[in-house]
């Protein structure tokens, strides 16, 4: 009997960490049991636990950005395993160089500072095994933050650019608000609706929900229209949560 064609290549299981259930998602290669752990903010003995629980190997450690909550195990990881930590881009290093302290004021254990053995910029290209991922530029929440995505997988993991019916603080040192609008709308509305993307808290969506129906970055309020940008709508405006 011959196995079914386009079986997917890879699985992925969200692991939330940390007292603020920040979305670490395991990716690995099923055939190879080879894996990578996107923003690994805490938690070591769960994420261990984790791959040890579907008999992985850990490869890779990416990083979509500086914050405690989404790096602040890379550093132990790579102790234990010897991996590299790849990203997030070097704008966020002062962010990485933060997370003991940051650590401290928000009563968490075990975080530690990282300095990437990657930086990362836009239009790199991270590989597990056979399956490439291209990386995105999206400043905004932070200066470094990078989104990682797969299109042919029609995946993307986000950080904290977007969210499923918000979008990324941008109050922190060196946030941006009009930076994360133009990243969300220039870098991850091209890629296409049909996206489903990962954030760095609550549950998963789709880019074209939140083209829909986000009360920050709906259509309707910043004009977005595909290669073609249209005037919004200014009673959507100034009923919508980001009108100033």
């Amino acid at each position: 009997m011959t196995e079914p064609q386009n079986q997917p290549a890879l699985q992925v299981r969200i692991v939330p960490v940390t007292p603020l259930q920040q979305n670490c998602s395991l990716i690995w290669d099923i055939a190879t049991k080879h894996a990578a752990l996107v923003d690994p903010g805490g938690d070591i003995d769960r994420l261990m636990g984790a791959l040890a629980h579907f008999g992985l190997t850990l490869k890779h450690v990416w990083l979509t950005h500086g914050h405690l909550d989404h790096a602040g195990a890379a550093a132990e990881l790579r102790a234990r395993t010897g991996v590299a930590v790849e990203g997030p881009h070097r704008d966020d290093q002062f962010w990485l160089d933060q997370i003991e302290d940051s650590a401290r004021r928000y009563g968490l254990a075990g975080a530690r500072n990282v300095t990437p053995d990657r930086y990362l910029d836009d239009g790199d290209v991270l590989a597990l095994e056979g399956t490439r991922f291209e990386v995105l530029h999206t400043p905004g929440h932070t200066p470094g933050h990078v989104v990682i995505v797969n299109r042919d997988l029609r995946v993307a993991f986000v950080g904290d650019v977007l969210f499923a019916g918000s979008i990324g603080r941008t109050d922190f040192p060196r946030g941006n608000h009009q930076q994360l609008i133009d990243s969300i709308t220039g870098k991850l509305w091209p890629l296409g609706d049909d996206i489903t993307f990962v954030p760095g808290h609550g549950p998963t969506s789709t880019f074209g929900n939140e083209r829909r129906s986000n009360p920050f970055v709906a259509d309707s309020l910043t004009g977005y229209a595909g290669a073609a940008k249209v005037a919004p709508n200014l009673a959507d405006q100034k009923t919508s949560k980001r009108y100033t």
